[in-house]
């Protein structure tokens, strides 16, 4: 009861507490994996804020009526969050013209959030004595991680940042024929307003608007490459990597690209674990589960750990991966027609995570909230391999990018 009670409780009390689920839910290598589980259905889903009031917003953060910077600027948000709302708005010539979509924060929350910081740093030495499998935790490091996460998420300037350093390097990497994502408007973005291209794609999960867009040129094992080349060229050559690749932050685009949106969570490799890390990579891509062992034990500072005991759990949860498929969801609209798409999301992805982290804590490795991370956006592309090109070895093909 105490997880459920705590993440009711957390969803009650307003945007630090759904950003402090979304974070233990996110985190299951220093999380008990009963609050990972419950806090993953934390719920994100606000009311809006009065137009009147986000027009304030944008109007005080560019210094001008809205009408200045945009032709036309919708009323009702594509998308409301705790933390930011975001609006479609097409642009005046003198400002590059075209669609876009402007994020901006909710009035206050960056006040707000930081003090609720402060208190969560006095809370968490009480929870240190009161929720005994919390001992394993340093929660000093935790709420540093937390404050971190957060800070970043208020900060759209940084965000801008990222969608400017991650356009760079596809570039640099030779990668803009196949990906992409939308480039700030920094004449129309401050650090609480982030306006930026619009981009029109499909979910890489629906399969009938994918085919639709493509028609018969569709070419599902291209699309799935393009993505997972990308998102594992950025982890290896890219200052940071994207840490948030459900669906609907990759979309298929009918020139052929993919578009990665959402910036506000990125991840970057402690240079500590870097090279455990490309072990760890070269043992899973040969299937060389006493590498692989041997690389997670030291990424873990682990000690006295049986390595071939270890190495044969990880051949057995792998096995067992391998034959779990993603839920196809089949409906009938009005006039009978019949649409399939592809479930894969959150709850389906933390749970094959967990297997993972019990078989590490079972070994008696906890390891770095990264990895977490890192691990979790590669399931996502596991079960996305599972709907795009079931057929495909990803491991053995040699059109997988594993080094740079």
């Amino acid at each position: 009861l105490a997880p459920r009670f705590a993440r009711k409780f957390s969803e009650r009390l307003g945007a630090t507490y759904v950003k402090l689920g979304q974070f233990v839910a996110s985190s299951p290598t220093l999380f008990p994996e009963l609050w990972v589980r419950e806090f993953e259905k934390t719920l994100d889903d606000v009311p809006p804020v009065a137009f009147s009031v986000i027009k304030g917003v944008v109007e005080r953060e560019l210094g001008s009526p809205l009408e200045v910077t945009f032709a036309k600027f919708d009323r009702a948000p594509l998308a409301a969050a705790s933390i930011a709302q975001v609006h479609r708005a097409t642009l005046r010539d003198e400002f590059g013209g075209g669609d876009v979509v402007v994020k901006v924060l909710r009035p206050g929350v960056d006040d707000l959030l930081k003090a609720d910081l402060g208190f969560l740093e006095i809370a968490g030495k009480a929870a240190e004595a009161l929720v005994p499998s919390f001992g394993r935790l340093s929660l000093a490091n935790v709420l540093e991680d937390l404050r971190a996460t957060m800070l970043d998420e208020l900060d759209l300037e940084k965000e801008a940042a990222n969608l400017e350093v991650f356009r760079a390097w596809l570039a640099t990497a030779g990668l803009e024929a196949t990906a992409t994502c939308p480039l700030p408007v920094k004449a129309a973005s401050s650090k609480r307003v982030l306006t930026m291209d619009y981009v029109d794609g499909v979910p890489l999960t629906d399969l009938d608007a994918l085919r639709a867009m493509y028609g018969p040129t569709f070419d599902a094992e291209t699309t799935l490459l393009n993505a997972l080349n990308t998102w594992s060229l950025g982890v290896l050559s890219c200052d940071f990597f994207h840490a948030d690749v459900h669906a609907g932050n990759l979309l298929a685009l009918r020139d052929g690209r993919v578009a990665f949106l959402d910036f506000g969570i990125v991840g970057r490799v402690p240079e500590r674990i870097w090279t455990s890390l490309q072990d760890a990579a070269a043992g899973l891509a040969s299937r060389d589960f006493e590498l692989l062992a041997r690389a997670l034990t030291t990424m873990g500072a682990a000690e006295r750990v049986d390595e071939r005991a270890f190495a044969a759990d990880l051949e057995a949860l792998f096995k067992s991966l391998d034959e779990v498929q993603p839920d196809v969801l089949v409906s009938a609209d009005g006039a009978g027609a019949v649409a399939a798409t592809v479930s894969v999301d959150d709850a389906q992805v933390t749970d094959l995570l967990l297997q993972v982290v019990n078989v590490t804590e079972r070994n008696g490795i906890k390891l770095p909230r990264e990895f977490g991370l890192l691990v979790k956006q590669a399931l996502y592309f596991d079960r996305y391999t599972r709907l795009l090109a079931p057929d495909m070895d990803v491991i053995n093909d040699d059109r997988v990018a594993f080094s740079a």
